[in-house]
């Protein structure tokens, strides 16, 4: 049997904890490279006099805190859906009047997918900037191997997409040990620096981070924008809460995770307050240059490779959900393992991310220009997921709003000046996850509003059941009368429960030919990651006719097969073997006219024409399936 994931919420186990140790905080667990030092020594960041550094750690100590332990920790992941995590499942908790109107997408709909848009733009340049901070630590002990960084970063990123088929739970027991040995390779350096300068501690005090705003500013704003690269990796633990459960993922965070990043951020500090000239790479200069170096950058560089699998996961998890949900064309999903759904694998989307990355890589060519375009999609997904979990805690849990209210008012003070700050970067890079998630907004929108349209284009082509048996039954004239019923089953997919599929009547009415059995199959898609109920709803009509839902939740596969061999079991004559499924193909013309408008109607049959085949993603057996054709005009 199946792992459901809600199981993980109650399992915690070292080998558990250890997977989610090497694929939920690769990211976050890798922002040590690049974090402080953008904070200090790019353009918008501040000298290294000991009034900064203490005031930018204590601003990274308290995002880490507030951001990752108690939003997301302590709140957020509170918010499952049957044990998945992520934005959309968090929307599939929203009630399904404020997620649906008429005739569009309610307005909470709309800002979940915007969000779940950006966050395909963070996976991105998560993988770009974290590989490429890594590499970048040769040119500090060879300054001659610069030539070499981004192309050793672009062949590392190849190789890292290209084992992705293997799965993330063979891939997080590979790389969980690394991970270990990362965050205890963190904390000892930080140790090691901080016993020699232990004022650096004083950073805890937030009154550090109000003199920091109070004397730098507006710029003290702005340095906002570098700080939030100390917690980017806070939504991609929602995202995979999936893979691994709530449970392990606290405990990693907890007992080693946090104390490991708090540990390494003051040790940089330490180093700083005493030599300042290593603001130019705090991380690398906290090792003595030599052969410790290249270790360390050997390292850096496996936890980076690892920091991308973070988002690569979210990003998989996230397709599955928008595929399920409707929100997204039909993709190849591989699931690769036999014991937990959750753990997939999207070839599609994975060389997607490939291809961009490396492009972002070739780009920018250095991992501070990356800093400047990384930021503003996490920030904006962080808060949008605040406004997200404040309708959970009120229309689903039904808290009160004295309760619920200063919950959302204390997120969005830091998610958003957050997000402000990174907004200022927009023209210097920020642009770049804005326009990704724009094109997967846009694609996500048109194809939910394209579906809507032609099911309610199918819905007014059919009939009512009744109607069409007496006509097949030669009780009533009508262009549906039959000439023969053949030996077998047919199986006609429909969208919706109700009437008959427009296939079928097309049958009837050219070929006037009809199998002796016939079952009208529709698959619904539940708004929780699993189905526990009864698997299929088998009504028995009349004239050899057989209603059937299958219910599904997000998170699995639907196999009509082995749906049907269910429902024989159950005294239906079927044999599958012998079943010939009819599947009605779209042929959208994009004619000026209809309800979507020529563009947009267009944009939606070039989706259509590059979506998996219905057959495939249902598992029909080739042979056994025939197509017929219509063309539409939405």
């Amino acid at each position: 049997m199946e792992n459901r994931h809600g199981d993980h919420a109650h399992k915690a186990g070292p080998g558990l904890v250890l997977a989610a140790l090497g694929i939920v905080f690769g990211d976050i667990g890798t922002s040590p490279l690049y974090a402080l030092k953008e904070c200090i020594h790019s353009e918008h960041g501040v000298p290294p006099s000991p009034e900064n550094v203490l005031g930018v750690l204590s601003l990274i100590v308290w995002s880490l805190t507030l951001v990752v332990t108690i939003k997301y920790l302590g709140f957020v992941m509170r918010a499952d859906n049957a044990g998945e995590g992520g934005i959309l499942a968090l929307l599939a908790l929203v009630p399904l009047k404020l997620r649906h109107h008429p005739h569009k997408i309610g307005w909470i709909g709309l800002l979940v997918v915007a969000g779940a848009a950006l966050l395909y733009g963070d996976g991105m340049i998560t993988p770009a900037i974290s590989v490429l901070s890594a590499t970048e630590g040769l040119k500090d002990v060879a300054p001659g191997l610069e030539p070499f960084i981004v192309p050793l970063t672009c062949v590392i990123l190849v190789g890292l997409f290209a084992i992705q088929s293997r799965g993330t739970e063979g891939i997080g027991r590979a790389f969980g040990p690394v991970m270990a040995l990362w965050f205890v390779t963190l904390g000892g350096l930080g140790v090691w620096h901080l016993v020699r300068h232990p004022a650096v501690l004083h950073a805890v005090d937030p009154r550090h981070a109000f003199f920091f705003f109070v004397h730098h500013k507006f710029h003290g704003f702005r340095v906002l924008g570098s700080v939030v690269l100390a917690v980017t990796g806070g939504e991609a633990l929602y995202a995979d809460m999936g893979h691994f459960g709530r449970r392990p993922i606290r405990i990693a965070w907890l007992a080693l995770v946090f104390p490991a990043l708090l540990l390494a951020y003051f040790g940089m500090g330490a180093l700083l307050l005493v030599d300042p000239s290593a603001a130019s790479n705090p991380f690398f200069a906290m090792v003595p240059r030599g052969p410790a170096t290249y270790a360390l950058v050997g390292l850096a560089t496996l936890a980076t490779i690892i920091a991308s699998q973070a988002l690569i996961s979210g990003a998989f998890s996230l397709t599955h959900q928008a595929v399920a949900l409707g929100f997204f064309p039909r993709v190849l999903v591989k699931h690769t393992s036999h014991t937990t759904m959750g753990q997939i694998y999207v070839p599609s989307i994975n060389w997607l991310l490939a291809a961009v990355c490396i492009l972002l890589v070739l780009t920018f060519q250095e991992s501070s220009k990356l800093a400047a375009a990384y930021g503003i999609a996490v920030t904006g997904t962080m808060a949008i997921t605040s406004v997200v979990f404040f309708v959970v805690m009120r229309e689903t849990w039904h808290w009160s709003l004295a309760k619920a209210l200063p919950i959302l008012v204390f997120f969005l003070t830091f998610d958003l000046a957050f997000l402000g700050a990174n907004a200022l970067k927009f023209l210097e890079g920020g642009w770049v996850p804005i326009l990704i998630g724009a094109v997967f907004f846009t694609t996500m929108v048109v194809w939910k509003r394209g579906r809507r349209l032609l099911m309610e284009f199918y819905a007014s082509k059919s009939r009512p059941i009744d109607e069409f048996l007496a006509e097949i039954a030669g009780n009533r004239d009508g262009k549906h009368r039959l000439e023969s019923r053949t030996h077998g089953t047919a199986v006609f997919m429909a969208s919706a429960h109700g009437g008959v599929p427009p296939t079928l009547l097309h049958q009837c009415e050219r070929i006037r030919v009809l199998h002796e059995h016939v079952v009208l199959l529709t698959i619904q898609t539940q708004q929780t990651p699993f189905h526990g109920g009864p698997r299929c709803e088998v009504t028995t009509l009349e004239q050899g006719f057989y209603r059937v839902i299958g219910r599904f939740g997000f998170m699995e596969h639907a196999n009509v097969p082995r749906l049907l061999e269910e429902i024989r079991e159950s005294g239906i004559p079927i044999d599958c073997d012998e079943v010939t499924y009819f599947l009605g193909r779209e042929t959208i013309l994009g004619l000026p006219g209809g309800k979507m408008g020529a563009i947009e109607e267009s944009f939606f049959g070039i989706l259509t024409r590059n979506s998996r085949h219905a057959g495939q993603y249902f598992g029909l057996p080739p042979n056994q399936v025939i197509e017929m054709g219509i063309q539409v005009d939405l």
